[in-house]
């Protein structure tokens, strides 16, 4: 874990980062975020002691960075640039061994480790061990200097903004790649980028900053969902949660102040209250638990089906519901699938919490075309 204690940097008298206290879990795939001149870049390279703090503590897995020795230290961080670092009189397979060659690894074991971040990073070891940094792309060099951090299998690695010189397609992909990577291994990663997208896209937490202060940290999700001041919402932008859908969740639209009836019910008086509510639908509840029994829909009733029989004898018991979890893309799929006017929103225990109308799915889609208030 890395932790961050009232850490102030000041360059002149000027406070460059002011009071910043969070913590990064061990695993945790953490992106530090904001403006040009808040401070994120200084925050990172406080983390591997290439900026000191001025006050404060940095601490990792609970002892104090600056009591620790400063080359042992970062020789056990892996360090990603823009400009990947890689050194141009060096062939790619120095690139990624001198680490391990100081710290006088093995041979067999750095040759084989070589190999295997070769083809962590999707390279091909004939083809590209032997050239030299100039004689690769853009991309193909920052997979070397990807490589190249995870080459002593350090438990932090710090990148800033690795990828943001890179073309668009090329940029995607490795995105896709470092969550992968992230996936299989845990390790401890802490990204800046200026990119509000990629943050979404790569990370667990978010630490958005500004003037060298934190004024968000959290997950994706509610950061979306609830930004904590206007600055956020301003700088993630009001419509952005649109551009990542999968946020957007069952609970989030459904409609929890439902019109239920018991199974016992007659069909006619079923109907009725469909009727005087204007809805397609009936959720049939168990009064005592609350469990979800079946649905009445109006247009699956046979016209000449007595009327005065119980809605049990009507009911749909093979009827589509969503989790409170899922997606709102989830959720639209059935129900353009099954063509049904309401969707049940039931636990495990198949309470049910909600429900989601064809009509609530419209109004929350169309929210991404209103205009923003002036």
């Amino acid at each position: 874990m890395i932790e961050f204690k009232n850490v102030f940097k000041a360059y002149k008298g000027n406070e460059v980062i002011s009071d910043v206290s969070f913590e990064i879990k061990t695993g945790e795939f953490v992106v530090i975020i904001g403006a040009s001149g808040c401070g994120k870049t200084t925050t990172l390279k406080m983390i591997n002691r290439l900026i000191d703090p001025t006050a404060g503590q940095i601490l990792i897995d609970g002892e104090d960075i600056s009591k620790k020795d400063l080359i042992k230290m970062r020789r056990k961080m892996g360090y990603v640039i823009q400009q990947t670092g890689l050194f141009p009189h060096m062939s790619i397979k120095d690139n990624i061994e001198i680490i391990p060659k100081v710290e006088k690894y093995e041979k067999a074991d750095i040759r084989k480790k070589t190999y295997e971040l070769m083809e962590m990073v999707g390279l091909d070891c004939d083809e590209f061990l032997d050239r030299y940094p100039a004689e690769l792309s853009g991309g193909q060099q920052q997979r070397v200097g990807v490589a190249r951090a995870f080459a002593t299998d350090p438990d932090v690695i710090l990148m800033d903004e690795p990828l943001s010189a890179l073309d668009p397609i090329t940029r995607i992909g490795l995105q896709n790649e470092l969550v992968e990577l992230q996936r299989k291994l845990k390790k401890t990663i802490v990204f800046v980028t200026h990119d509000m997208d990629e943050a979404i896209k790569i990370a667990d937490r978010i630490c958005i900053m500004d003037k060298g202060h934190i004024v968000q940290y959290d997950t994706p999700e509610n950061i979306l969902k609830h930004p904590a001041n206007e600055f956020v919402s301003e700088f993630v932008g009001r419509k952005r949660i649109w551009a990542s859908p999968q946020f957007i969740k069952a609970r989030d639209i459904m409609e929890e102040d439902i019109i239920t009836a018991n199974s016992s019910l007659s069909l006619f008086k079923g109907m009725e209250i469909m009727r005087s509510v204007k809805d397609d639908a009936l959720m049939i509840v168990e009064s005592k638990t609350g469990k979800l029994q079946g649905v009445l829909y109006a247009q699956s009733i046979p016209f000449d089906l007595d009327r005065a029989l119980p809605i049990a004898q009507a009911m749909e018991t093979d009827y589509f519901s969503a989790h409170p979890d899922e997606t709102i893309l989830q959720v639209l799929k059935a129900v353009m699938k099954n063509d049904i006017p309401s969707v049940p929103v039931i636990d495990e225990e198949d309470k049910l919490l909600g429900v989601i109308t064809k009509s609530t799915l419209i109004t929350t889609l169309s929210q991404q075309y209103m205009k923003e208030e002036v």
